[in-house]
């Protein structure tokens, strides 16, 4: 089932999240929802408290529009190790309309649970580096936002407002 995507600024997206403690049927629902949310949006990924639901889940895909699905899903995921610097672009599914360049580690490891509940590392970097951060980021109730200058945030945040007063006005 497609779920609503919370959206800034929702106090909800500001909340961490809680360990997933059992690996169930409710859990298997709730990634199965993600997923497809996540492909409705469209996006690259999506973590539990962008939905409403205060858990440490998150879903990743980057494989390119051409290619078939890679769905990766991490259950408690941790980074566990990261190395190098990127600069890019992001955007976000709770922060509609808006993009701005965020650094983040070129390279990361990290450790989690699949569906399975067995214990799997991903080693990734470029895109998939980036989208393991910024997802495991919601799950700290952290928004890409919050990576950029304050000088650039208040501007955002300014346009934002507007933006949400006018749909037509681009943040």
């Amino acid at each position: 089932m497609v779920r609503t995507i919370l959206t800034y600024p929702d106090p909800e997206l500001k909340k961490k999240s809680q360990p997933v403690t059992v690996i169930n049927d409710k859990v298997r629902e709730l990634v199965r929802d993600m997923a497809e949310t996540m492909y409705a949006a469209p996006g690259v990924g999506l973590a539990a408290p962008q939905i409403g639901v205060h858990q440490r889940v998150i879903v990743i895909d980057v494989a390119g529009k051409d290619e078939p699905p890679e769905l990766i899903v991490a259950i408690n995921p941790v980074i566990v190790y990261a190395d190098g610097e990127a600069y890019e672009e992001e955007g976000c599914l709770s922060v509609p309309r808006y993009a701005a360049n965020v650094r983040r580690h070129a390279r990361v490891i990290v450790k989690g649970l699949n569906l399975e509940g067995e214990e799997i590392t991903w080693k990734a970097d470029e895109l998939l580096a980036i989208a393991f951060q910024h997802e495991i980021d919601h799950l700290d109730g952290i928004l890409f936002i919050d990576h950029i200058s304050p000088l650039k945030r208040e501007i955002f945040k300014k346009r934002y407002r507007r933006q949400m007063e006018d749909p037509q006005e681009r943040p």
